[in-house]
């Protein structure tokens, strides 16, 4: 990635402040930590609501969000839901698409090449017999991923190729999928 700096906004991403991100990022990697949280409340039946605001970067909270963002989940009526919201599952699908779609615009910018379209379609198949304790023999989550991209550019197709490749690279969210994650389950009672 060429780490000249400029003023020049493309993609809707500005890129002399990204190449100082980037640089600072090198400077002192301990910026580098961050703790994105998330708080869920249970609601009703499968409606639950998920509250995001703070977290912790570049050395310190952040406290720059005004307002918290408020993501309602709930289940379809097939799966016992009232339709309060997407699934949970489908969230993961939405989280997969949004990362892997900012990261390859971030990807172009650096690159100079100008996106004129991003879209993305993705599918995830599951045998839900898993996770409703009808089987053991099935998994409780996907089974397979199909994400399909479509990109426009003023570049060749080769080179927006190799902007989707390194979207994928660089998506924290694909990496999750893609290679797991420990994760602690604590539970506090009252």
């Amino acid at each position: 990635m060429n780490q000249t700096s400029t003023t020049t906004v493309r993609n809707g991403v500005d890129t002399a402040t990204m190449f100082a991100t980037l640089d600072a990022l090198k400077a002192k990697p301990k910026i580098a930590t961050f703790r994105f949280r998330a708080h869920n409340q249970w609601i009703d039946g499968a409606h639950n609501r998920s509250t995001i605001r703070d977290f912790y970067a570049a050395g310190g909270e952040d406290t720059s969000r005004t307002s918290a963002f408020a993501l309602d989940a709930g289940e379809p009526a097939i799966l016992l839901g009232t339709d309060t919201g997407p699934d949970a599952a489908e969230f993961l699908l939405h989280a997969l698409a949004a990362c892997v779609t900012t990261s390859l615009v971030y990807s172009a910018a650096a690159r100079g090449v100008r996106l004129t379209s991003v879209s993305s379609e993705l599918e995830g198949e599951m045998d839900v017999r898993g996770a409703l304790e009808v089987s053991d023999d099935c998994r409780n989550g996907f089974s397979r991923i199909r994400m399909t991209v479509r990109i426009s550019g003023d570049a060749p197709p080769e080179k927006l190729r190799a902007v989707l490749q390194c979207g994928r690279a660089r998506s924290a969210v694909f990496d999750t999928v893609t290679n797991g994650v420990p994760v602690d389950l604590d539970l506090v009672t009252d």
